[in-house]
């Protein structure tokens, strides 16, 4: 707006948009999904970074994400072989 010479404020923005029907999108709340402060067992790293692989279907490893929608979260899963590092699954 400021560009095509008219003046804006914070407010009179707010007041614009309000007058359209407009609402702001607000920031998205920060959601911690990893909880490493227990005494449960954790599994061992049996990969231990080594991500060159020589054979087809010799190791896996997948990952799980959550992704936030209109209706809720999404939960996405995925399994890569990492010789071809094709999606398995």
């Amino acid at each position: 707006m400021q560009s095509e010479g008219q003046r804006v404020s914070r407010k009179r923005v707010a007041r614009l948009m309000r007058g359209q029907g407009l609402r702001a999108k607000g920031k998205r709340r920060f959601v911690r999904t990893t909880d490493g402060g227990h005494a449960l067992p954790v599994c061992p790293n049996l990969l231990a970074r080594q991500f060159d692989v020589a054979q087809p279907n010799q190791v896996w490893a997948s990952d799980l994400t959550f992704l936030p929608t209109r209706e809720g979260w999404l939960y996405l899963a995925v399994t890569l072989d990492l010789h071809s590092r094709a999606m398995v699954g």
